[in-house]
């Protein structure tokens, strides 16, 4: 793409893809295993995963590399293979769009520990890290680094720099956040508020600033927390919402909101300011086709440019 993403965000709506780990589990990955390793090993499951996502109208591919950093990989043997593994989904991403134009986002998902002094990973560690798989999605071609499900400022910080450091074309920085036990406001784990990390994500040098994930973080909740941080940044917003919260039926985790749900608030959160928007855990690309139309159809009612 010559226009960047956060360019393109805008001028226009745009639709990111839905969930990748409910896809792999669908197409038989193993509970605990490494669905990253599944760019090397079975590239032509990921590539029918992503081509779905974008025959269902995504503008933006996210990268099957949610975990593809050199610590969450060592943890399933494969430290030593994050640059084959994040440059293959690169390659597999671009593919899925079969031709046409579309954002390729190489995602860099948490670390899976607490930087010190909370926890024991050193920010030494976490900075190498974090800069080797960015330098690996950006050399590989990926229109931007989307750093997804942070919780904690910290290591959102360090994210950001290092995707800087790649010079990765644009820096999409999305916060997980759960809904307090009273019910009145969102918060990460980390105790990180909406206002807060707007702000701190663009003096970092985000540019482009989200939220996906979380406890009771559906589309509803994803208007409520685009309005607060649309009062904090005049960046682009991306939000992606779960298919509603999960329960388990006979043992496994199902999420049962539907498209149709799903999509019936995408025009609050455009109109709360959001220019980008998706889905995450539980979603299909029945819910991206969704989506999809309900943000063409908005844009169509108010005179804003479509995808």
């Amino acid at each position: 793409m010559t226009q960047p993403l956060h360019e393109a965000a805008r001028a226009r709506c745009l639709v990111t893809d839905g969930a990748m780990g409910t896809a792999l589990m669908a197409a038989g990955l193993e509970a605990g295993g490494c669905g990253e390793w599944w760019n090397v090993a079975h590239p032509e499951r990921i590539l029918e995963i992503q081509r779905r996502y974008a025959q269902a109208g995504a503008d933006c591919l996210i990268t099957n590399t949610f975990g593809g950093s050199r610590i969450m990989l060592a943890r399933h043997g494969r430290g030593d293979l994050v640059r084959e593994i994040n440059q293959a989904a690169v390659r597999i991403a671009r593919e899925a769009f079969g031709g046409r134009d579309g954002y390729v986002l190489g995602n860099i998902g948490p670390l899976g520990a607490l930087l010190e002094p909370y926890g024991d990973l050193s920010e030494e560690k976490a900075r190498a890290a974090l800069e080797e798989q960015a330098a690996a999605l950006v050399e590989a071609g990926a229109d931007g680094i989307i750093i997804e499900t942070e919780t904690s400022l910290e290591e959102t910080g360090l994210a950001i720099d290092a995707a800087r450091a790649a010079r990765a074309p644009s820096v999409v920085a999305s916060f997980a956040y759960d809904l307090s036990t009273d019910g009145c406001f969102y918060v990460t784990m980390m105790g990180v508020l909406p206002d807060g990390a707007a702000a701190f994500m663009e003096e970092r040098g985000a540019d482009v600033v989200g939220l996906n994930c979380g406890t009771s973080v559906d589309m509803k909740a994803v208007a409520a927390v685009v309005r607060q941080y649309r009062a904090r940044t005049a960046l682009p917003i991306i939000g992606q919402p779960n298919a509603g919260n999960p329960v388990l039926v006979n043992g496994k985790v199902v999420y049962r909101q539907t498209p149709q749900e799903m999509a019936a608030a995408v025009p609050e959160v455009l109109e709360a300011g959001a220019t980008i928007v998706g889905s995450c855990c539980g979603s299909t690309p029945e819910h991206t086709a969704a989506i999809r139309r309900a943000v063409d159809d908005y844009a169509r009612r108010h005179g804003a440019a479509g995808a």
